[in-house]
């Protein structure tokens, strides 16, 4: 009997993938037998993901990529190409949070989150784009945010970016469906990671609020992402594109 989200002989590349909810969604993909090359900065968190996947039973490799660099996108999806054959799942979920006020943001702030956490999803779908259609069941998958739904008075340029990523899915979805490529974005809420242990120091009480807020009543875990990752890869999925979808205990319903 095949597994109804069997991803066998597939290769999916996740940018950030060595740590938080980019390790998440990658141990999904590898949970469901894709081979998975993971971009980072980190050579050290690169090489502790790799081993981490790969005693799940799959291939899996790691290339240091700034995703912040055009030419750097680009070799980062020939790199997994050339290791791997093929390209048929990209996930982009490289992502940095500036913390400030809006008034406060210099220029360069602004366009380092920008360019990190949009732009750089926009070229690397365009890099990957040839090998996901000639895949013939192509999958694209953003990281969004919650917060391109709601606003707070410190992420003025995270929540633009966000916003942007899922414009930018619904404009993907719509003009690569007939190369066989869908496009969903998925919107993480409150997730203990590194990135939000930071947000915790930096805003006292954001712990008690989130846990106030959040009908599951706790944070969400990266391992909460490995399920929709490796059903927005399958062939089970291919009539869904364009889609945001929550992954937040319940936090965006909850008035």
């Amino acid at each position: 009997m095949t597994a109804l989200f069997d991803l066998a002989g597939r290769v999916a590349l996740v940018t950030g993938g060595n740590g938080g909810i980019g390790l998440g969604l990658a141990r999904g993909l590898a949970r469901c037998g894709a081979s998975v090359m993971v971009a980072g900065r980190n050579a050290e968190k690169n090489a502790a993901a790799v081993a981490e996947l790969a005693a799940l039973g799959v291939a899996a490799e790691a290339v240091a990529a700034d995703v912040t660099e055009p030419d750097s996108i680009a070799a980062m999806v020939a790199a997994t190409v050339a290791r791997f054959g093929r390209l048929d799942i990209l996930v982009n979920n490289a992502g940095i949070n500036i913390r400030k006020r809006p008034e406060e943001y210099t220029l360069a702030e602004w366009q380092s989150v920008i360019a990190t956490n949009l732009t750089s999803a926009m070229l690397a779908s365009q890099a990957a784009y040839p090998h996901l259609k000639a895949s013939g069941h192509g999958r694209i998958i953003n990281n969004g945010s919650m917060l391109s739904i709601f606003g707070l008075p410190f992420t003025a340029a995270y929540g633009a970016s966000k916003g942007g990523v899922v414009q930018l899915t619904k404009s993907l979805a719509v003009a690569w469906a007939r190369d066989g490529i869908t496009v969903n974005v998925i919107l993480p809420g409150w997730i203990d990671t590194d990135l939000t242990k930071r947000a915790r120091e930096q805003v006292e009480t954001l712990n008690a609020n989130v846990l106030a807020r959040t009908p599951t009543g706790r944070w969400g875990d990266p391992r909460d992402f490995e399920g929709i990752a490796g059903f927005l890869a399958s062939d089970t999925a291919g009539f869904i594109t364009g889609t945001a979808i929550p992954v937040d205990g319940g936090f965006s319903v909850h008035g």
